[in-house]
């Protein structure tokens, strides 16, 4: 018998989660269909689809990009891992769950009127999705028998994610406190450089400091 936990491929591990998110991304579409379908019973014109459909429009495009930035991300984060344990195969069935849910309030944005729930459910949708990358990169960090990315390197993952989330978070914040600025907070992900770079400081302070003669 061996102690090592039981280990999946990766091969279906990532088949697996390149169709859940292009599925994902296919249903961001749907009520932007069902939207035209409505337009043409009720005689409208191109113009007027476009202006009366604004807020679908924009909702799907930024959850179609997040969405894309997030892939990206997963991709770039398990390009080099070799194998799966059932705990790192949960924590991305989470984010999966993240993604797939992530249709939903982008859906409330495009047909309901702006509350502050809506902007909890969304922007929290996404802060979780991040929260669940995070565990990911926690969890290689810990088993790095599981990758041939270097420490240093899942080190930045973990750092950029905890930044992400940083920013997420002020981004909800904005959207609940200051309503008629609806989702502009999510421009503060613009700042990710530079918030990454802050904690990286701060990890290096925070381990020199046990070090430092007494």
């Amino acid at each position: 018998m061996t102690d090592q936990p039981h280990r999946f491929t990766t091969e279906r591990f990532k088949a697996f989660v390149d169709a859940v998110v292009a599925i994902a991304m296919t249903l961001l579409i749907l009520p932007l269909l069902e939207a035209v379908s409505d337009a043409s019973s009720g005689k409208l014109t191109t113009a007027e689809f476009f202006h009366e459909h604004t807020s679908q429009l924009f909702s799907f495009l930024l959850s179609f990009v997040l969405i894309a930035t997030f892939w990206v991300g997963h991709h770039s984060q398990y390009r080099d891992v070799e194998a799966i344990t059932g705990p790192l195969l949960w924590i991305n069935i989470a984010w999966m769950a993240t993604i797939v849910w992530l249709p939903v309030p982008t859906a409330m944005i495009g047909q309901l009127d702006a509350d502050p729930l809506q902007a909890i459910v969304y922007i929290g949708t996404l802060i979780l999705t991040q929260v669940t990358t995070l565990s990911g990169w926690l969890y290689l960090l810990r088993h790095p028998g599981l990758t041939t990315t270097s420490r240093t390197e899942l080190r930045e993952g973990v750092l950029g994610d905890a930044s992400a989330i940083i920013l997420f978070s002020l981004a909800l914040l904005i959207a609940v406190f200051l309503a008629p600025y609806g989702y502009a907070g999510l421009l503060l992900l613009l700042l990710s450089g530079p918030t990454t770079r802050l904690l990286r400081r701060l990890w290096a302070g925070g381990r020199a400091t046990p070090d430092a003669p007494r």
